[in-house]
C-alpha cells in the first residue's frame, strides 16, 4: 500500500501519538502471532498486522472458505506505530504477528535486520521473482540477498480533487483541463491561490504539508539518501520539497489538517480540501472515508510529471510459530490475480509488472472518481518512475521532517528555523 497509507500509503508520516490500534477481527482477538504450532489436522490461528488499508477483508473471507482449518485475525495499526511496534516485537522477541507489513520507507530499517525474518528464498521465492520489478525485489531484500518481504504494491502519483468545489470557484473540472493547470508544483501553488481568492466556505486548497512534501520528495532522483549515506543537509531535492511546501503554507493553502487523523478522514467527505496527491493507495483512503463523495472526486495528472510514494511489503517474523501456513497465505495475497482484484475494489496498485499490460488492469475505469482510467493512469505513472532508494532511517527522517513543517504551518517557527531545527533532529537519529 500501503502506504501507503500511508498507509500511506502506503507511507504514512504523522506525529508520534498514542498507541491507536484498530483491531479488524475475523475470528478471534490476538496479541502476537500463533503461540502454538498447529496441531496435525487442527486449526490454524494467523494473525497478519498491516496498517491503512490493504484491501485484504473479501480476500481473507476467500481465503478461509477455501482453507476451513485458517482462521485470519488482522491487527490494523496507524502506521508510524506499527513499524515502531514491530521494531520492538523484534527487539524483544515477542508480540509480533505471523505476517507483518512494511512500507517502503521503513522497509531498509527492517531489510537491514534480516535475521529477524523467514527468509522468504526458503519459501519459493524463486519460483516467483518475475513477478516484480527488479527495484521492488531489491527493496524487499537484504543488502546479502535475503528476501525480507514480498511486494504487495507501488504508489505512483497523480492528483485527486473535487470536481464539484473546483466548478463552485469557477475553475476546470475536467481532468484534462485540471492537469494543465498544473503542470509544475509552482503552478500548483498559483492555482491554489485562485481557489483561495473564490472564498470557499469551509474548504481549503490542500490538507496540510505532510502528502505535498512526500510528493514533491518522491519525484526527486535522490531522495533522503545517496547510496548508504543521508544527504538531507546537502541534497537540494530535500530542500525543494520543503521550500514548496512551506511556500504553499505561507500563502495560506493548507487547511492546517493533520494526515491521517480523525479530522483528515472526515474532511474527504466533508471538502475541507480540494486537492490531495495522490499515490494509487490514496484512492482507496478516499473511498473508505468518503463513501457518500462518489463523483464528486476525480484524478488529474500530478504537477511535476511521474514519481513514487508507496508501497509495501509482506514479511514473515521469526516469532511465528506456523510458517508455513503463514508462508502460503501471504504468497497467495501477492499473487496477480489478488492484487488486481485489491487495485479494482480499492486502488492499491499492484507491484506485478505483466499486470500493467493487462486489460482488467489497463482498461480499468474506477466510478467512484467520475470514470478516471486509473488502470491507464497508474500504469504510466508506474512505467516511468525512477526508484528512489530507501535506506534505515528514511522513514523516521521524513517524520523528523514533517514535524518541522507543522511547526511552520502552525505558527511555532519560521521556516529557517524550523529546518535548523529539523537538520538536528535528523542528526540525532543517526
Amino acid at each position: 500500500m500501503s502506504a501507503a497509507t500511508s498507509g500511506a500509503r502506503r507511507r504514512l508520516l504523522t506525529i508520534a501519538g498514542p498507541l491507536l490500534a484498530t483491531a479488524l477481527v475475523l475470528g478471534t482477538a490476538a496479541c502476537g502471532g500463533s503461540d502454538d504450532p498447529a496441531q496435525p489436522g487442527g486449526k490454524v490461528k494467523l494473525t497478519i498486522a498491516t496498517f491503512g488499508e490493504f484491501g485484504y477483508k473479501d480476500l481473507y473471507k476467500e481465503y478461509m472458505a477455501a482453507n476451513p482449518n485458517v482462521e485470519i485475525v488482522e491487527r490494523i495499526t496507524k502506521a508510524e506505530d506499527h513499524h515502531k511496534n514491530l521494531a520492538a516485537h523484534l527487539a524483544t522477541n515477542t508480540g509480533a504477528a505471523d505476517i507483518e507489513a512494511i512500507e517502503e520507507g521503513w522497509a531498509g530499517q527492517f531489510t537491514a535486520n534480516p535475521g529477524k525474518f523467514y527468509n522468504w528464498n526458503d519459501y519459493g521465492a524463486a519460483e516467483i521473482k518475475a513477478q516484480w520489478p527488479e527495484w521492488k525485489w531489491q527493496q524487499g531484500s537484504s543488502a546479502k540477498g535475503e528476501v525480507v518481504g514480498l511486494g504487495t504494491d507501488v504508489g505512483g502519483m497523480a492528483m485527486c480533487y473535487r470536481r464539484d468545489l473546483f466548478e463552485k470557484a469557477g475553475l476546470p473540472t475536467d481532468r484534462e483541463a485540471v492537469s494543465k493547470l498544473w503542470p509544475t508544483w509552482e503552478d500548483y501553488i498559483a492555482t491554489g491561490v485562485k481557489f483561495k481568492n473564490a472564498n470557499i466556505k469551509g474548504s481549503a486548497w490542500m490538507d496540510g504539508p505532510t502528502i505535498m512534501y512526500r510528493s514533491v520528495l518522491g519525484q526527486q532522483p535522490v531522495g533522503i539518501y545517496d547510496g548508504d549515506k543521508v544527504v538531507v543537509e546537502s541534497n537540494p531535492g530535500v530542500k525543494k520539497a520543503w521550500d514548496l511546501s512551506v511556500d504553499a503554507i505561507n500563502k495560506g493553502l493548507s487547511g492546517k489538517i493533520a494526515a491521517w487523523s480523525a479530522d483528515w478522514n472526515a474532511g474527504m467527505a466533508k471538502g475541507s480540501f480540494v486537492t490531495l496527491a495522490c499515490p494509487s493507495w490514496m484512492m482507496a483512503y478516499i473511498q473508505s472515508q468518503a463513501k457518500e463523495s462518489s463523483g464528486k472526486w476525480d484524478i488529474a495528472a500530478v504537477p511535476g510529471g511521474g514519481g513514487n510514494w508507496g508501497g509495501s511489503f509482506l514479511t514473515l517474523p521469526k516469532q511465528g510459530k506456523n510458517v508455513q501456513e503463514a508462508a502460503k497465505l501471504a504468497k497467495w495475497l501477492v499473487a496477480p490475480e489478488q492484487q488486481a482484484k485489491v487495485f479494482r475494489a480499492l486502488g492499491n496498485f499492484p507491484s506485478t509488472v505483466s499486470l500493467y499490460e493487462d486489460a482488467v488492469i489497463k482498461d480499468f475505469k474506477n466510478p467512484f472518481f467520475n470514470n478516471a482510467p486509473v488502470g491507464q493512469i497508474f500504469s504510466n505513472s508506474v512505467k516511468t518512475m525512477v526508484p528512489q532508494y530507501m535506506g534505515p532511517k528514511s522513514g523516521d527522517i521524513n517524520t523528523a521532517i514533517i514535524n518541522g513543517l507543522t511547526r511552520v504551518e502552525q505558527g511555532k517557527q519560521k521556516s529557517d528555523e524550523a529546518w535548523t531545527q529539523s537538520l538536528k533532529d535528523v542528526n540525532a537519529l543517526l
